[in-house]
Formats: structure tokens, C-alpha cells, sequence
């Protein structure tokens, strides 16, 4: 058991590290967006300003996501899950997240073969005004779904473990 435990350890001290820092996205898509709307007003439209924003978004969404799982701020129906015991949540949470490793499987392998093509194609660009490359937020995709996917699995190896009765220590 103690393998499962330094997996457990690793990933959940990477997300919580990359989760820290990408908590500061937030003031990068806040002065895009103040940005945006002061060359709107007062300057030239920039034609970079959405485009960005959204780039730093999704950002911010894919490399969160990971933190966010291991903080359990994601979203539960509680209206049966609250009452029940330590082990009966375990036992339901490996049934659900078996369910989000594939789907995370699924996503990354078609993110892997979109990033493969966006350097094939010699540069993909967006079709917009702007034309920025689109590798960088692909690989960005890539790797905060690889995040997610780690820490899921490190969600269920704490939850195998909550079901044998042995106690999970917190990185935080």
C-alpha cells in the first residue's frame, strides 16, 4: 500500500502546487477583459482581446480542474450522498469515478490527436481576424486534462484505501 500512497502524495502535491498558481488567472483574464474594454472606449479596438481572454479561460478552467477535484469543490447531488457513512461514499465514488477516467481517457486521447495535427498541419492557426496559433492552448488542454486524469486516479486509490478502513492523510 505504500505505492498507492506516494502516487497519491506526488499527484496530489503537483495539483496543489499548479492549483495555487493558476488561482491567479483570474487577474490575467480581469486585465484582458479591463484592456478590451479601454481600447474600446478610448483607443482602437485590440483584436487580440476576446480571443485571449477565452485562451486564458480555458486556461485557467483545464489547469484548476485538477485542484478543484482534490479540494472536493467539485459539484455533488447531496440529497443522499451527505448522509451516508465514510466506506458508502467510497464505494460510490470508485462506481463514479471509473466513469470520469474514461471520459477523461476519451478526452484525452482526442485532445492528443488534435494537438498532433495542429503541428502537423505546420501551425494551425484560428480563422479569426487576430490568426493566433492554436498548439499552445492545445498542449495547455493536453496537460491539464493529464492532471485531471492523475488526480482522478488518485481520487480512487484514496477511496480504495477509505474503503479497507486506512486513514488518508491530506497534502494540504
Amino acid at each position: 500500500m505504500t505505492a498507492l500512497r506516494k502516487f497519491i502524495s506526488f499527484v496530489d502535491q503537483i495539483n496543489y502546487r499548479i492549483g495555487r498558481v493558476t488561482m491567479y488567472g483570474i487577474f490575467v483574464m480581469m486585465a484582458i477583459l479591463l484592456w478590451s474594454s479601454i481600447s474600446k472606449t478610448f483607443l482602437n479596438p485590440s483584436l487580440w482581446t476576446l480571443e485571449m481572454a477565452q485562451f486564458a479561460m480555458v486556461a485557467y478552467y483545464i489547469l484548476g480542474g485538477p485542484y478543484s477535484i482534490q479540494m472536493g469543490s467539485n459539484v455533488r447531488m447531496d440529497l443522499l450522498y451527505g448522509g451516508w457513512s465514510t466506506r458508502r461514499k467510497a464505494a460510490i465514488d470508485i462506481i463514479t469515478v471509473m466513469f470520469l477516467i474514461f471520459y477523461l481517457g476519451v478526452l484525452l486521447w482526442g485532445g492528443i490527436d488534435s494537438t498532433i495535427y495542429s503541428f502537423s498541419y505546420g501551425g494551425e492557426r484560428s480563422p479569426t481576424a487576430w490568426r493566433p496559433y492554436l498548439w499552445p492552448i492545445k498542449v495547455i488542454m493536453c496537460t491539464g486534462i493529464t492532471l485531471m486524469l492523475l488526480q482522478a486516479i488518485s481520487e480512487l486509490f484514496k477511496d480504495i484505501l477509505r474503503l479497507r478502513g486506512e486513514e488518508i492523510d491530506n497534502v494540504v
